[in-house]
């Protein structure tokens, strides 16, 4: 937010308060949207485009007017103005009915019009949901990712000693990943971990594996490999190609790329990208990437891929809300799960994503017979993760949710 005293404007940090205030009078008999900024205000060019579409779209709905305070002082110290770019929601006689600071987003003056009374139409997509499994879940327990849900490749899972059972996850780098999520009895959960020896099918200690680290030639992804001997990793690498890690080593790896949000240890082939503040950071889920922008109060651009087609979607935030997203056509889906009780819960990142079309994303959830939840604009998606308190942005995902038991 760019603050900018002008003159006599001082003054106004002396009353906090909102001020009533009169819109000149028009010919036409319509609400008014007043935005007071300045042309070389950053935020300010980011209204810009937003005010040109809704002077085009919604005419006939309310008016829109632009006043640049750095030209005309005066009309800043009329309106009382403490912060650029400020809207003011003005009444069809010219009173003021609400009025915000900052950079504020087509989906919120909108939003904020449809509170205030004035019809600006409903929502932007037709609603979309699926709250129950389109099939049953036959699976063994054992047979599923305790984490991601995901089928277990024996070759590669990984069991977790609890005093109610096993817990199994599909791959080391899952078990890295719920490692990640721990806040309490991390070293613990290492010593009851046993993964399984590539070559033989039999469970080995976790920690005293050796592994044979390596990419898929396609996509860049880290493979992982473990064996119960260093003689058995030698004679994989002979064949596969690789390197040999120790468990100390390859947990650095492991868990040197955090989400910028919820700080989950990921591979950067399979997460968003977001830049914030200049720097570049990861979301392990479309969902999270949105989150970094409550997380730390900056300008955010999220680059993610439509789950279904892997074609880009990129969605950029400023000041809490999204400045843009292209293709403007692009939906999230927002996987929940149903308690025994009724109420919904997310069903975790690796539920969540975005897509470039209502029709992608449905055909994704058809593909997916066990996948559960609702279409939500990206807009409410962020809105989500905004409203979030301090509290539970600190604790995100490190609240031992994802300990196993």
């Amino acid at each position: 937010m760019l603050r900018r005293w002008v003159g006599p404007l001082f003054l106004a940090s002396l009353f906090p308060g909102l001020v009533a205030i009169t819109a000149p009078a028009g010919a036409a008999d319509l609400p008014r949207l007043v935005d007071l900024g300045a042309g070389e205000c950053i935020p300010c060019k980011q209204m810009a485009p937003i005010l040109e579409e809704l002077r085009a779209e919604f005419a006939n709905r309310f008016l829109v007017e632009f006043v640049d305070v750095w030209e005309n002082p005066a009309a800043a110290d009329r309106y009382r103005i403490r912060v650029i770019p400020t809207q003011i929601f003005l009444g069809a006689d010219g009173k003021e009915l609400f009025r915000h600071e900052g950079f504020f987003s087509k989906e919120d003056i909108l939003a904020k019009w449809r509170e205030l009374g004035v019809e600006v139409g409903g929502a932007e997509i037709e609603p979309f949901s699926r709250w129950e499994p389109a099939q049953p879940d036959t699976r063994a327990k054992e047979a599923i990712c305790y984490l991601c849900d995901g089928d277990n490749d024996p070759r590669s899972q990984v069991e977790v000693q609890t005093d109610k059972g096993s817990v199994d996850l599909c791959s080391p780098h899952h078990f890295f990943v719920l490692l990640s999520c721990l806040t309490t009895d991390v070293e613990g959960t290492e010593a009851r971990a046993r993964v399984t020896d590539w070559s033989t099918g039999q469970p080995v200690a976790m920690q005293s594996a050796v592994y044979l680290y390596g990419f898929d030639e396609e996509t860049g992804r880290p493979t992982i490999k473990a064996f119960g001997s260093r003689d058995a990793a030698l004679a994989e690498r002979m064949v596969a190609g690789g390197s040999l890690l120790g468990y100390d080593t390859l947990k650095r790896k492991e868990l040197s790329q955090r989400c910028g949000f919820c700080d989950r240890a990921v591979y950067p082939e399979d997460v968003a990208q977001v830049k914030v503040g200049g720097v570049y950071s990861w979301g392990c889920c479309s969902h999270c990437a949105l989150g970094v922008a409550a997380r730390t109060g900056m300008e955010v651009e999220v680059l993610e891929r439509d789950r279904l087609t892997g074609d880009p979607i990129r969605v950029r935030i400023l000041q809490g809300s999204i400045v843009s997203v292209e293709p403007s056509t692009a939906v999230a889906w927002y996987g929940q799960r149903t308690r025994p009780d009724g109420t919904r819960v997310s069903a975790g990142c690796f539920h969540q994503g975005f897509f470039t079309s209502p029709k992608n994303l449905r055909l994704w959830v058809e593909a997916h017979p066990l996948e559960t939840g609702e279409m939500i604009t990206i807009h409410k998606a962020l809105t989500d993760k905004m409203a979030l308190s301090p509290e539970q942005i600190r604790k995100a995902c490190k609240i031992g949710e994802c300990a196993p038991k």
